[in-house]
């Protein structure tokens, strides 16, 4: 009696199809290279990665804004120029003053 649970010939058919079934659905579920766990964390990375690109777009968009206005105002340039880089006119004297410390 031992001997035929023992013996996977001796096995029913349905129970042979089971534990195939089982087997392969163990495998592609947490085993193989392309497993649903796989594919889950690899969608959710696509997704992190869509969001990132279109903030990216947007960033650049605004930049390519930037950029044409300063090429198409003169006077928004002169002012960066004047302001952030202390740039001035030849003949100009520049006055910087420093704010109290009160």
């Amino acid at each position: 009696m031992k001997l035929e649970l023992l013996n996977p010939l001796r096995w029913r058919k349905s129970f042979l199809i089971f534990l195939l079934g089982a087997f392969v659905v163990v495998w592609f579920a947490f085993i193989d290279s392309y497993s649903i766990k796989t594919r889950w964390e690899l969608e959710e990375r696509k997704d992190e990665l869509k969001t990132r690109t279109e903030e990216l777009a947007e960033k650049s968009e605004g930049l390519k804004q930037k950029t044409e206005s300063l090429e198409n105002n003169p006077a928004l340039l002169e002012k960066i120029a004047r302001e952030e880089y202390g740039m001035r006119k030849p003949g100009e004297t520049v006055y910087k003053i420093k704010p109290s410390e009160e």
